[in-house]
């Protein structure tokens, strides 16, 4: 179950697998890439925008403020890594 400020937070079964991949190496920075192998399909020969949409949505869904993400962090040119609340 994923809250916000108490709240429970829907998520689609995608999106919640993104937030565990990410969850599952906290502070780490995962590739695009390494994304679509392990969310989507190991053998996923899609667009990388497609973790960039999934991101976003799940952005708009737990950040405060989306614009200013903080949980979600984009490494520019690389991915993406989850930064634990204090």
């Amino acid at each position: 179950v994923v809250t916000k400020g108490g709240a429970e937070v829907a998520l689609t079964p995608t999106e919640l697998r993104l937030l565990l991949e990410l969850g599952r190496h906290p502070a780490q920075v995962l590739s695009r890439v390494q994304l679509l192998e392990r969310v989507w399909d190991y053998n996923y020969l899609g667009d990388s925008r497609l973790v960039d949409v999934c991101v976003q949505r799940v952005r708009a869904k737990v950040e405060d403020d989306p614009t200013r993400p903080r949980l979600i962090q984009t490494v520019r040119g690389v991915g993406y890594k989850l930064v634990p609340p204090p």
